[in-house]
């Protein structure tokens, strides 16, 4: 195809993901059409640092030939077969690394193809597991407010981002939310009981929320609690000191199993294998995808704790969940190479040599004026924009319309920054690049970043 039949084609015929049609009636449909390290070009050759990794994916950046070798030597030996009851060795070998690099006895790992699969497969679980142990009636999963955590109806269903669930209602019930980590917003997430000055105080206060709403459904009645290490959507909340202590304490006490959503969090992106041992708290299930293979290929896993596999050892019966390319053999192995370079270029300890680096760029953006706070951890941060920084004033609905959407994303894009400018909760950009980056591109980033932003506060 030449250019125009391919705007002609993706206007006709490709249904976007999570894209609002309209905006492409009058305008060109982006298509990228080549990746190498930390930069995509466009089909009319026009470079763009990848902030966003994708979609907090491509962790060791584009144009890998080993991953893409690694997937076509297993498709040449073994292109497909289910785990249906039987096993092949890729599958085999990575559910043993990961099941050593995961904390504690979370050593089962079940194979999905992506991360709202793995959240649907951690919630189903937990019902089942209840349900083999005698606590039928623990079905209920407590998640935060403006998380989002997938799709499917489940895991859309644990997820607080009302916008995004009410098209699809009614969903799975049994779902509830309790406040998020927005330290910034704290005031107005307490109800102006604290400000946030205090962020273990205020880490307290946010994990005894949950223990309020296992005792208001009622114990016996919630089966888990779902948690992302960052909170992504609302602008990567982290969370304060001691606030997942606090919430382990909580969930053995009421005996309610602790997810550790890592769809974004793990294989590096914070600088450890997974979230969890970021912030030194051990889960009952961690779901994860993305990372896992730098997005060579579709794959997502749950890791799971020994306990909750015992009843299926011990009862005759399965669990009768399952996806066709969960585990495929050509995701598997790129998986697995995928690993060996984390540890071949020590990924995890150049995230840790390098983010500190990363954080004073951003912060050196609070200057500005639309500037409202910078948060983040590891290679993973969110800047949320306000319409005035003293009164931490947000941008009116109209606003984000004509400032967000009509002018700060096509402005990014155009300055020759791929990342995302995002309204679910308040107004934030959001950049996940790939872990292979340093100074070079973190000062490119700020530039971008500082020029874009200074003109978007001349046109509120």
């Amino acid at each position: 195809m030449d250019y125009n039949q391919m705007q002609t084609a993706a206007k006709d015929n490709l249904w976007m993901h999570f894209t609002q049609h309209h905006r492409y009636a009058d305008a060109d449909v982006p298509i990228i059409v080549r990746g190498e390290g930390a930069y995509i070009w466009d089909v009319n050759g026009k470079r763009y640092l990848d902030g966003l990794a994708g979609l907090f994916v491509n962790q060791l950046g584009h144009g890998r030939e080993e991953l893409a070798q690694a997937a076509a030597d297993q498709a040449k030996q073994l292109a497909f077969h289910p785990l249906w009851s039987y096993a092949h060795p890729g599958a085999i070998e990575l559910a043993q690394r990961l099941a050593e690099a995961a904390p504690g006895e979370l050593n089962r790992v079940f194979f999905t193809t992506g991360g709202g699969e793995a959240v649907e497969t951690a919630w189903k679980l937990a019902k089942n597991f209840f349900k083999l142990t005698g606590k039928p009636m623990k079905t209920k999963v407590i998640s935060r407010a403006v998380a989002y955590h997938g799709t499917t109806q489940g895991a859309l269903s644990i997820t607080g981002i009302p916008e995004l669930k009410q098209q699809f209602e009614p969903l799975v019930p049994a779902t509830f939310r309790v406040p998020n980590t927005n330290i910034y917003r704290a005031g107005e997430v307490t109800g102006g009981l604290l400000d946030g000055s205090d962020p273990e105080a205020f880490g307290r206060w946010a994990a005894d929320q949950i223990a309020i709403a296992i005792e208001n459904e009622g114990p016996d009645t919630v089966a888990a609690v779902f948690l992302e290490p960052v909170q992504n959507a609302g602008g990567c909340f982290p969370p304060p000191p001691g606030y997942f202590q606090r919430v382990r304490e909580i969930c053995d006490k009421y005996d309610v199993l602790l997810v550790s959503d890592e769809v974004i969090c793990a294989y590096g992106r914070l600088g450890t294998m997974f979230g969890a041992q970021r912030f030194d708290y051990v889960p009952d299930m961690i779901t994860t995808a993305k990372g896992l293979t730098s997005g060579y290929s579709p794959l997502g896993a749950v890791m799971i704790a020994d306990r909750l596999m015992e009843p299926f050892l011990e009862q005759r019966v399965a669990f009768a969940h399952g996806y066709t390319f969960g585990g495929h053999p050509v995701s598997t192995a790129v998986a697995l190479k995928n690993l060996d370079i984390f540890a071949d270029e020590q990924i995890f300890e150049h995230v840790n040599d390098n983010k500190n680096a990363f954080r004073a760029v951003l912060e050196s953006l609070r200057d500005l004026p639309i500037v409202g706070d910078v948060r983040g951890d590891g290679y993973f941060y969110g800047i949320e924009l306000v319409k005035d920084k003293d009164t931490r004033e947000t941008f009116s609905d109209d606003e984000c319309e004509r400032i967000l959407h009509g002018y700060l994303s096509g402005a990014l894009y155009e300055a020759g920054l791929y990342c995302r400018a995002d309204d679910r909760g308040d107004p934030v950009i959001q950049l996940s690049p790939p872990l292979i980056i340093g100074q070079a591109e973190f000062d490119e980033i700020g530039s971008i970043l500082r020029e874009v932003l200074t003109e978007a506060y001349a046109r509120l």
